[in-house]
């Protein structure tokens, strides 16, 4: 298992435990909510009680401060009283300054009625009234504050991880801009020394063949070394044919590989493509796939570039015939560290990716990939600089 790997499963725990706070608190809080209303029912009943007492009381014979206590004691369930037609008698705990507004409590009747049974009073004179009451305030507040809890939560989440985010990618930034300049560095002291000793091996007159292969093993330290020092800067982009330099790039990693590697163009060599790029990090970039392409079909298959010109974007496709990827790796691949191999760091499909996004504005990645079947990797470059 990888960093990466690992560093996602530690994510999707965190996120878990954190759902199922929510959830927990979200159930807890619903459960005292379904208590309250109960004891808010039990509440009304007694208020109904007391007003049917009250109705039967002979105020000249019997003392009923207890009763009006009682009925006094509801401030904060809001209840309207009717009689049997529907009339409203009297109303609690409403908003007071639209108590009197017909309209306001045919309102709050109705929706009274859709929330919770009535409860019926029989007057000790044979007539009906019925109490409809809705959750008060503080219930209310209360059964939405798991949501808000929640929703606040997510959104605290989404700023720190935003943060956190940003905070890694300049960090990152600063690794990669560091580590390419002390590579470049270290490369050019040892390259600057092969080159004397080059020089020295043709002015002995040392076999011709020998120089020339020490020679091209030079150059490419010094294009290594100069792809490095661009790394850790923003390059230039200039405006030319993209299609030599694609050519270049291919046949460089086709005349290291198997001849059991099939490599097919969909363009010609003398094709014309102009747009801005940089020709040493581009070249990077397509040795980088190709490499990943070959060791995806273990050395057997078929390599096709395809190139789709368009207006104002050229598609660059990177096919191949191998194991394929699986659809929850598309962009994983890409992630700093991540690979499927016993050796290497994984950093070039990464390091394809900060080329193509961070300084060339285009876009890479997994376009098609089938198990087994092969994968196409895409480019997109903008063929005008904006």
């Amino acid at each position: 298992m990888n960093i990466y790997t690992k560093k996602q499963k530690w994510k999707l725990l965190l996120l878990f435990v954190a759902l199922l706070i929510a959830a927990a608190s979200i159930l807890t809080t619903n459960k005292l909510v379904k208590q309250l209303s109960k004891e808010e029912r039990k509440k009304v009943e007694l208020w109904a009680l007391g007003m049917r007492q009250l109705s039967g009381l002979d105020n000249q014979e019997k003392d009923y401060t207890f009763i009006l206590e009682v009925i006094k004691n509801n401030e904060t369930v809001p209840v309207i009283l009717t009689d049997k037609n529907g009339n409203v008698v009297s109303t609690r705990n409403l908003d007071p300054d639209r108590e009197n507004d017909p309209k306001y409590l045919e309102h709050q009747l109705e929706k009274m009625k859709k929330e919770n049974e009535p409860i019926e009073i029989i007057l000790l004179d044979g007539n009906k009234n019925y109490i409809y009451y809705k959750e008060s305030v503080l219930l209310t507040r209360l059964f939405y504050f798991p949501i808000i809890q929640f929703v606040v939560m997510i959104i605290f989440l989404l700023v720190a991880y935003l943060a956190f985010s940003t905070s890694r990618k300049a960090e990152q930034n600063q690794v990669w801009v560091g580590m390419s300049k002390e590579t470049a560095h270290q490369l050019g002291t040892p390259t600057s020394s092969l080159l004397a000793n080059l020089e020295l091996l043709k002015l002995k007159k040392a076999d011709q063949e020998i120089v020339d292969e020490f020679e091209k093993d030079i150059n490419r330290l010094e294009k290594i070394t100069e792809r490095f020092s661009k790394i850790g800067s923003v390059p230039k982009l200039k405006k030319q044919d993209i299609v030599p330099v694609l050519v270049n790039a291919v046949n460089y990693i086709k005349a290291r590989s198997s001849d059991k590697i099939n490599f097919q163009f969909n363009f010609s060599a003398n094709d014309q493509i102009l747009l801005p790029f940089n020709a040493s990090l581009f070249e990077w970039v397509i040795e980088n796939l190709c490499k990943n392409a070959i060791d995806s079909m273990e050395g057997v298959g078929t390599l096709s570039v395809i190139l789709d010109d368009r207006i104002q974007y050229l598609y660059i496709d990177i096919k191949d015939q191998g194991k394929g990827i699986p659809k929850s790796k598309y962009t994983t691949i890409f992630q700093p560290g991540f690979t499927t191999k016993k050796r290497g760091w994984g950093l070039g499909l990464s390091l394809s990716k900060r080329i193509i996004e961070a300084y060339h504005n285009g876009k890479i990645f997994v376009y098609h990939s089938e198990i087994n079947k092969g994968t196409i990797i895409r480019i997109v470059l903008k063929k005008r600089l904006i």
